[in-house]
């Protein structure tokens, strides 16, 4: 028995397959990368610090190969728009914090792991990624400047970090207050909980 369609009118138009995963990849990738990097700045200096550092190198350096794919891709595939009855519904700030939060996501998600990259090869460690394959540097060496780009690093990631925290308040906004089901335009699935 094949299940019904949801009428066009009531159901918000869907991410494709390609866009969910790869905005969940990001989504998991970017919580490991946080979470290592909080957690290895607080270790004193060893063997394992220093591994730890090189792990959350190359995840950045994935996530950002990651979100060049995932800009190309959106660049060239129109993202679905707000469903009608939900952009009547939300105030003209809540239209600026929904695309000034994407936009600047979207900077960070560059931002961040280049910073990072730019201060690694200031402070004199390239990066060989995966052990591998060995990356150029994106800056000469130098200590001052190193210095000075590792504040930005950790700023940038704290910036993006609040960024996150207010899309997923969003999200939950829309599920649990709105409850205009626009969460399920980015979830796996035929059609929204509920609905035949």
């Amino acid at each position: 028995m094949s299940k019904k369609r949801i009428p066009q009118s009531t159901a918000p138009e869907r991410y494709t397959g390609l866009a969910m995963a790869a905005h969940w990849l990001l989504a998991l990738g970017l919580i490991a990368a946080l979470a290592l990097g909080w957690y290895m700045t607080g270790l004193p200096f060893s063997p394992s610090r220093l591994k730890l550092y090189n792990w959350h190198k190359w995840l950045g350096v994935s996530l950002l190969a990651l979100s060049l794919l995932r800009l190309l891709w959106r660049l060239t595939h129109r993202p679905p728009e707000l469903p009608a009855a939900i952009s009547r519904a939300m105030p003209r700030w809540q239209h600026w914090a929904h695309h000034g939060t994407h936009h600047a996501m979207y900077l960070l998600f560059f931002a961040v792991p280049l910073l990072g990259w730019a201060y690694s090869s200031a402070a004199g460690f390239p990066i060989v990624f995966l052990g591998l394959l060995p990356l150029p540097d994106f800056v000469g060496a130098d200590p001052a400047l190193a210095s000075a780009i590792k504040p930005l690093h950790g700023a940038a990631a704290w910036a993006l970090v609040a960024l996150i925290a207010m899309h997923v308040g969003a999200a939950l906004k829309h599920q649990f207050i709105d409850r205009d089901g626009l969460i399920w335009r980015m979830l796996p699935g035929h059609s929204r909980p509920g609905r035949p």
